[in-house]
C-alpha cells in the first residue's frame, strides 16, 4: 500500500508534529488515462499552511484525514495513458506520498534542460517560475532598476537575485543570518541585509538604498514590506509574492509608511503564479539560456524519507533552509 501524510489536526498558529499523521492509501486499479507514480522528489512550500486552514482561498483547503497534496517529481511504474511510458520521469501534484495515481492530464514530462530531476520542484518549476513572472511582469522590472527582495536565501527569493541580475538591475537581498548571506552575494547581490544581526530593516534598507528603490519582491510582509514602503522611490512597483511573516499567527501587519503608496505612486500587486502557466515556454526558454551561459546557481536542502516531511515543512518556518527545501523519497 502506498503511504501518505494526513492532516490531523488544523494548525494553530505554528504547526506541530501531532498536527500530521501517516495514512495508507489502497493500491486501486489504474483506470483509462491514468498512470502510477513512484514518487522520488517532494516538496514543501509556504503556501501550504493557508491550506491548512478551514478558509475559502485559491486553492481548497486540506480535508482532515485525507492524504495532502503538493508538488512531486516520480518516476512512471504503470501507464494506461498514451504518451507516457513506464520510466518516465514527470512532475505532478500529489506529493506528500510514496506513490500516486493521477491522470494523464496531471502530470508534464520533465524539459531536457539537462538538470537533475529535483530541480523542477525548485528553480526550473514553480518557485522559479514564480521569481520569474512576478519580477519581470508583475513588477515590470526593468534593466537599471533598483530592485530589493526579502527571503533572498529561499528558492523563490535567490532565483529573483539571478533574474535580476541577468537583466542588469541592481539587487538588494535580505536574509537571516551570515552565512545565508555570503551565499546571496555570491549569487551577484550588491548588498545584503541580515534581518537577524539586529539592525532594523528599515535602517539598513536606507543605508544600503540611499537613493531608493524601484522595485519590492515581497516575500515575507511585516517589518520587509514597511521598510520597502519607506524607501519606495516615485511609482515603484511591488510585486507581492507572499507573507510568511504573518502566516502562523495571523496578526495584523504594522505598515507605518503606508501612507507613501498615495504620494509616490506606488503600485502594489498581488499574484499567484498559476496565472502565468500559460507563458511557461518563455521561462523555459530564458532560464535555459542563463543556465547554458552559467548565470544560474541553486542550492538545495534535503530531508531523506517520506517520514521526514513535517519536519522539511516546519523547518520552513524557522530559516531551516538555503534555497529550495525538498524531500527525497
Amino acid at each position: 500500500m502506498a503511504r501518505a501524510w494526513s492532516l490531523a489536526a488544523r494548525p494553530q498558529g505554528t504547526p506541530k508534529h501531532t498536527d500530521f499523521a501517516m495514512i495508507d492509501l489502497a493500491d486501486g486499479a489504474l483506470g483509462e488515462g491514468d498512470v502510477r507514480v513512484a514518487n522520488r522528489w517532494l516538496s514543501v512550500d509556504p503556501y501550504m499552511r493557508g491550506r491548512m486552514n478551514d478558509v475559502k482561498s485559491y486553492v481548497p483547503p486540506f480535508a482532515i484525514g485525507e492524504a495532502m497534496q503538493g508538488g512531486a517529481i516520480g518516476e512512471v511504474i504503470e501507464s494506461n495513458a498514451p504518451g507516457i511510458a513506464v520510466g518516465d520521469m514527470v512532475q505532478h501534484m500529489m506529493g506528500w506520498r510514496d506513490q500516486a495515481v493521477v491522470p494523464a492530464e496531471g502530470v508534464q514530462k520533465l524539459p531536457a534542460l539537462g538538470v537533475d530531476p529535483q530541480a523542477f520542484l525548485g528553480q526550473f518549476g514553480m518557485p522559479g517560475m514564480t521569481a520569474y513572472f512576478g519580477l519581470l511582469a508583475v513588477a515590470q522590472a526593468r534593466e537599471g532598476d533598483t530592485v530589493f527582495v526579502s527571503a533572498a536565501a529561499g528558492a523563490v527569493g535567490s532565483t529573483v537575485v539571478q533574474v535580476a541580475k541577468a537583466k542588469g538591475m541592481t539587487v538588494i537581498g535580505s536574509a537571516g543570518g551570515a552565512e545565508k548571506c555570503a551565499w546571496v552575494k555570491s549569487l551577484g547581490a550588491d548588498a545584503v541585509i541580515d534581518y537577524k544581526a539586529g539592525t532594523p530593516v528599515v535602517k539598513a534598507l536606507a543605508d544600503a538604498a540611499p537613493k531608493g528603490i524601484d522595485v519590492y519582491f515581497d516575500n515575507v510582509g511585516g517589518e520587509h514590506l514597511d521598510a520597502a514602503l519607506a524607501a519606495a522611490r516615485p511609482k515603484a512597483r511591488f510585486a507581492i509574492c507572499g507573507m510568511i511573516d504573518v502566516y502562523n499567527d495571523g496578526k495584523p501587519t504594522e505598515l507605518r509608511y503606508l501612507a507613501r503608496l498615495i504620494g509616490n505612486r506606488v503600485q502594489m500587486r498581488g499574484f499567484i503564479v498559476s496565472d502565468y502557466m500559460a507563458r511557461a515556454e518563455e521561462f523555459y526558454r530564458d532560464m535555459g539560456g542563463w543556465l547554458a551561459a552559467g548565470k544560474l546557481q541553486r542550492e538545495e536542502t534535503v530531508h531523506e524519507g517520506l517520514e521526514a516531511m513535517p519536519d522539511a515543512f516546519l523547518g520552513l518556518f524557522s530559516g531551516g533552509n538555503t534555497g529550495k527545501m525538498l524531500v527525497r523519497v
